[in-house]
């Protein structure tokens, strides 16, 4: 199953500022996340993963 990496926050009902700090990066990164304006690197992929409960060949990042 493919989710954007929007909808894998939503469904864990995190706001960007929570996800943010489960991940180490600020909310305005999450939201260009979101947005396709820029990627995570290797390393924010695997918090991604334990934060949201998916695997990152899952994750669809274009804009939600």
């Amino acid at each position: 199953m493919e989710i954007t990496l929007k909808a894998a926050r939503i469904n864990k009902n995190l706001t960007q500022e929570e996800a943010g700090k489960l991940i180490g990066v600020s909310a305005d990164v999450i939201s260009n996340w979101e947005r396709a304006v820029s990627f995570p690197d290797v390393l924010q992929l695997k918090a991604i993963e334990k934060a949201y409960g998916v695997e990152y060949k899952q994750l669809i990042f274009l804009p939600a």
